[in-house]
């Protein structure tokens, strides 16, 4: 008989104790990177912990230090498409989407520590929690544009609500935010050094309520240095304010050159146009009309639905997202042949074709 010792350790630690139930993404060497079993036992925890008298709030955290999830499986997901199985993509997209909503609508509050990266999938994750905690090591991002792709897990929900043009900025560049650029953002609530989060994670293990939880976090918060996104609004509310992809280019190459802004001002303007620049043109017209219909849907549901068409168009129809994933991911050559390669060749019609698509299946089937 084999020893205990040697099995492995399941993807998800699920434990109780103190009245918290305590989830831990736990594949540290691919960044904690979901899948489908890890969305399937997150998913059973919080439905076994919903009518538990002995779990009053839920904890969810990842293991390793460098950040508390990577995204999802981009690699599967391209043999997916690229093996012609999109009923599995699918159903992926709809177990982890209708996580998103659980957690969101989670009647027990539940605490997210988007300590160190915390992209895609794990803006899904973290993003919709009662209570978001970032520390001076997190990296928050939605970079799906860089793989010619669209936002979702809720992101373009979180995205479409930020101040002022700032969800058109993060949605199309995939700009990382630190603690104070994802506080300002709408993105997390508080700011907590790395080195007190086991302090925090004892106090709320030793007897965390809901009339109790805000008061144990604000012990252990801090107020973080000042956004740098704050300090940018001027030149991006004005560049990501423009009707179509091609407007935006032209207005941050107009601020390159303009001496209204600061030299770091321009430098940023200037290296946010290089960069859209190079990015899928379907990928960003489609992403631009998602965020702003986004911010017009009712909740997060309706968004989530958007979401899962757009995909499952990208999906279903788009040569761009496999092409994305293996330059960026897979041969990491970084030159990506789009189709359409330039925005000035998209069609004009791309994101209305996308945003009508049904998928066979609908989301909340």
């Amino acid at each position: 008989m084999a020893d205990v010792t040697d099995q492995p350790e399941p993807p998800v630690l699920v434990r109780v104790g103190g009245g918290l139930g305590s989830l831990t993404l736990n594949r540290p060497r691919v960044v904690n990177a979901l899948d489908d079993d890890m969305v399937g036992r997150i998913r059973g925890a919080l439905d076994a912990w919903e009518h538990d008298p002995d779990v009053d709030a839920v904890l969810i955290d990842g293991a390793g230090d460098r950040g508390f999830c990577a995204g999802g499986d981009v690699r599967g997901l391209a043999g997916d498409v690229s093996g012609g199985r999109i009923d599995d993509v699918a159903r992926f997209f709809r177990a982890e989407y209708a996580l998103n909503a659980r957690i969101a609508a989670y009647p027990k509050p539940l605490v997210a520590l988007a300590d160190g990266i915390t992209m895609g999938g794990g803006v899904g994750l973290a993003g919709h929690a009662a209570i978001r905690i970032v520390t001076e090591r997190s990296q928050l991002a939605m970079p799906e544009t860089r793989i010619g792709f669209t936002p979702d897990v809720g992101g373009t929900w979180l995205l479409g609500r930020a101040p002022g043009r700032l969800g058109e900025y993060l949605a199309l560049t995939g700009a990382t935010m630190d603690a104070a650029d994802a506080i300002y953002a709408g993105f997390a609530d508080h700011f907590v050094r790395a080195e007190n989060l086991d302090g925090l994670r004892d106090a709320l293990r030793a007897g965390a309520t809901a009339s109790t939880l805000s008061g144990l976090v604000r012990r252990f918060e801090e107020v973080p240095a000042p956004s740098k996104l704050e300090r940018a609004r001027a030149w991006i509310d004005d560049a990501f304010a423009a009707d179509t992809v091609a407007g935006i280019v032209e207005r941050l190459r107009a601020a390159g050159a303009t001496r209204a802004l600061g030299e770091r001002e321009r430098g940023e303007a200037s290296a946010s146009a290089d960069e859209l620049e190079m990015l899928s043109p379907t990928g960003l017209a489609v992403t631009l009309a998602s965020v702003r219909r986004a911010r017009e849907l009712p909740d997060l549901r309706a968004v989530l639905e958007q979401e899962y068409a757009l995909v499952l168009w990208f999906v279903a129809t788009q040569p761009d997202l496999p092409e994305g994933i293996r330059a960026q991911v897979v041969d990491k050559d970084r030159t990506p042949h789009w189709q359409p390669a330039t925005i000035a060749d998209l069609s004009p019609d791309a994101a209305a074709i996308a945003l009508a698509y049904v998928p066979e299946t609908p989301l909340w089937a």
